[in-house]
């Protein structure tokens, strides 16, 4: 089916552009969503009509979502979850569940504009993308942890196998002598013996 862009859509075209997509993807989003219109003359006549009025709205929404852009550069949202000790979420985090931590933050988005190709699985710090405007995005770091304090650890770049470990428990006494090694003992435990035995 050929329709007429009436906005720029990601790896399909810019505004009035008259491009081929699946009937399916026409029907179901780009026409209902009124990102297109089908490609007909009546159509086409009336976009060239239109177009002027189009542009300076599609302007309009991009400067707000410029405004918007600056504003959230630099956004970091945590999300706690339940994890096993090698890091694999007991479930997942979806596009919703990160546009209601943003909404929790005060940047209300919705799931649509929330660029996740897939959920995520495992503990960590996840750079995700928000497309405010289609020719406007920007990117927020979605932090998965266990815990408060683990995000916070994450965030500082430190990474423990397991929550409890504190940092304090990692500290060695620099001046403490290294403990001595099993074959060394043993070689000296054999000869104080062989200097205890008579006639050696």
């Amino acid at each position: 089916m050929e329709v007429i862009l009436l906005e720029r859509i990601e790896r399909l075209g810019q505004m009035g552009d008259v491009v081929k997509v699946k009937a399916g993807y026409a029907r179901n989003y780009l026409l209902p969503k009124g990102k297109a219109m089908r490609a007909t003359k009546t159509n086409l006549e009336r976009f060239e009509q239109q177009r002027v009025d189009l542009e300076a709205r599609n302007l309009d929404r991009r400067q707000e979502a410029e405004a918007a852009a600056a504003k959230m550069q630099g956004v970091k949202v945590v999300l706690v979850r339940q994890a096993s000790d090698t890091g694999q979420l007991y479930g997942s985090v979806t596009a919703r569940d990160v546009a209601d931590s943003l909404a929790e933050t005060g940047y209300h988005v919705n799931r649509q504009q929330v660029t996740l190709n897939r959920p995520i699985k495992v503990l960590g710090i996840h750079p995700i993308r928000i497309s405010l405007h289609p020719e406007v995005a920007v990117m927020v770091d979605c932090n998965v942890a266990r815990s408060e304090a683990e995000a916070e650890q994450q965030e500082a770049g430190i990474f423990f196998d397991s929550p409890e470990l504190a940092p304090e428990e990692l500290e060695v006494e620099e001046d403490a002598a290294p403990p001595a090694s099993e074959p060394a003992e043993t070689a000296a435990r054999d000869e104080r013996r062989d200097e205890a035995q008579p006639g050696s």
